[in-house]
């Protein structure tokens, strides 16, 4: 994972960094219960720093909403190594995609935000495909060889087609969307290790 960084982009200094890496956490946490618009104040208790610390980072609300979106994407496409080297080649797509579902639906109020008009906004959906297409690519590629999904599907097809089956659950519940991407990947299987082309 890439080193923490300010609003600025600029580095910060170690004690500084674990400030931000801490409030991060604690806005993640506070977000996914309360909304992108819960209180600075409710952050600053759970990170255990004071509110003029997260402005010091974080100027403006849609700096930390921000940061918090980069973490979680990162979380989620460094998860993809990570199951790969714990799981059959399918079974860690498969897995992989239960966590990105756990991604989007817990995004709440995140993605009204996003398309806010926000400057801090602007560079999210070229970060998103950045980190997560590469990581599904790699997942992807690794069950293709082994004859274990079929070989005609695109990341970005797939990352899209999960946000879809997710919009249904933007309560926060992950059950349903949980059963359709579930059945989603098990047709990646439809048609594994032969060429389509010479069936027609």
């Amino acid at each position: 994972m890439s080193e923490t960084r300010g609003s600025t982009g600029r580095r910060v200094r170690a004690d500084a960094q674990r400030n931000i890496e801490t409030v991060i956490e604690a806005a993640r946490a506070v977000f996914a219960t309360a909304g992108v618009e819960a209180p600075m104040r409710d952050i600053a208790d759970k990170a255990g720093v004071g509110v003029g610390t997260i402005y010091r980072h974080f100027p403006q609300r849609a700096d930390l909403v921000a940061a918090v979106f980069r973490h979680e994407v990162d979380a989620c496409a460094d998860a993809a190594q990570r199951l790969a080297e714990e799981h059959e080649p399918a079974e860690a797509l498969d897995r992989w995609m239960q966590r990105y579902v756990d991604f989007i639906v817990a995004k709440r109020g995140l993605a009204a935000a996003l398309y806010s008009g926000a400057s801090a906004f602007e560079s999210l959906p070229a970060y998103f495909d950045k980190r997560l297409e590469p990581a599904l690519q790699g997942l992807l590629d690794t069950a293709i060889e082994a004859g274990e999904i079929r070989d005609d599907v695109q990341p970005h097809d797939l990352l899209r087609a999960v946000a879809s089956l997710c919009m249904p659950s933007s309560d926060g519940d992950p059950a349903h969307a949980r059963r359709l991407v579930a059945l989603l990947v098990d047709g990646l299987r439809y048609r594994a290790g032969t060429n389509p082309e010479a069936d027609r």
